[in-house]
């Protein structure tokens, strides 16, 4: 995904835009202390243990700064790092290093975080058939950062967007009037080949959206007792999802209820930064 040129051409603008809210002007402290281009190295180092992710966004930072600007990486996504540990190099023009440095560690710090947090959620469902999902709850303009991470940490990407696949949520079925005729005007303006998903709070909302012949029901918020009768009451018709008030200490009592999938916004948004740092930067001759 980050890799792919497609992706590149979507990532080097927001990476820019990042870069433009950092550098507005002009990097006022560096400037006045370094008057004119000069080499110098630097170091990526972990200071904490984790799942480093980003690291391709984290050169192509320093590139579209300065495109000479040299980034060995010593690992790649989805490694399992340590404190302590070397992750980079880099070298090139110091002044491009040091406006660079907060931009590029937000995004690594970021992923890796995201990355870290979802590979910890996914040991709990290790062994069982139910897959963990993200969802749209990211932040603006840095969902594909962010689902990107999702997947380095080991889960699942729900819709990327709302062009992406049918939801029928609560307000959705409000305006339609029904869960049955919000999925039949579902049936006869998307493609055939879409899914139709729809959100339901009860166990009569649930059998309508059976007989509605909904592919996917989307259990919101349902104890377990609720669920596990929806569940066997669904009975193979259609793919169950299990959101809301997903924990990671709940996560396997749900997945031995035998849903499909349960979606957790929490991998996104709940997730803390894992701690990186550029150090010992330093003029080369």
């Amino acid at each position: 995904m980050i890799n792919g040129v497609t992706a590149k051409v979507n990532t080097d603008e927001l990476i820019m835009q990042a870069l433009r809210e950092d550098i507005s002007s002009e990097d006022v402290t560096t400037n006045a202390i370094m008057k004119e281009a000069k080499l110098g190295e630097a170091q990526l180092i972990c200071k904490q243990d984790g799942v480093i992710c980003g690291l391709p966004i984290f050169k192509r930072t320093f590139e579209l700064l300065d495109e000479t600007t040299e980034v060995e990486l010593l690992a790649k996504d989805g490694d399992t790092v340590k404190k302590g540990q070397l992750v980079a190099t880099l070298r090139g023009d110091m002044r491009v290093l040091l406006s660079g440095e907060r931009t590029a560690l937000n995004y690594l710090q970021r992923m890796s975080g995201i990355a870290t947090f979802t590979a910890e959620l996914m040991k709990e469902l290790k062994g069982y058939k139910t897959k963990l999902l993200d969802t749209r709850k990211t932040t603006p303009n840095n969902r594909i950062f962010e689902k990107y991470a999702v997947k380095v940490g080991g889960a699942t990407n729900h819709r990327y967007n709302l062009s992406d696949g049918i939801l029928i949520k609560d307000n959705h079925i409000g305006a339609a009037g029904s869960i049955t005729k919000a999925v039949e005007m579902a049936r006869e303006y998307a493609p055939f080949v879409r899914k139709v998903e729809v959100e339901v709070e009860t166990l009569e909302q649930l059998d309508e959206a059976i007989a509605a012949k909904a592919d996917i029901i989307m259990l919101d918020n349902m104890d377990n007792a609720t669920m596990r009768e929806a569940v066997a009451r669904v009975a193979g018709r259609a793919e169950t999802e299990c959101s809301g008030n997903v924990t990671k200490e709940r996560l396997r009592e749900i997945a031995e209820i035998g849903v499909d999938y349960v979606s957790s916004g929490a991998l996104t948004y709940g997730a803390p930064i894992m701690d990186l740092s550029l150090k010992n930067m330093h003029p080369v001759e």
